[in-house]
């Protein structure tokens, strides 16, 4: 109980009947019961509520997101993998979708 060993608990029990005399011991004794008692008839009280409250409702666990793919080295769009960028659709020799004609009018 409490990681104190029964030597130690003896040493304070044998400190409480110097300091406090017979007299008030068996009484402080008597009171220090009933407020453990109180407090584990509180703690077991508030247990039982919240296991009421936890019971009623059922709350269900987040679900996961999938995770986001890492874009390919080479792509330019986040996401995409390079076979499928704008640029790696363009024949050999002609312009791309996003590139500019001569003239200043863009393709597309």
């Amino acid at each position: 109980m409490f990681g104190i060993g029964m030597t130690e608990m003896l040493v304070i029990a044998v400190i409480a009947l110097v300091v406090l005399g017979p007299k008030r011991l068996p009484e402080l004794a008597r009171t220090l019961g009933r407020t453990l008692a109180e407090f584990r008839r509180s703690a077991t009280d508030l247990r039982r509520e919240f296991s009421d409250v936890t019971g009623e409702t059922r709350i269900d666990p987040p679900t996961r997101l999938p995770a986001k793919s890492d874009p390919e080295p080479g792509s330019d769009a986040p996401g995409q993998p390079a076979s499928e960028a704008p640029d790696a659709q363009a024949a050999p020799g002609e312009p791309g979708p996003g590139a500019t004609r001569p003239g200043g009018a863009s393709g597309g």
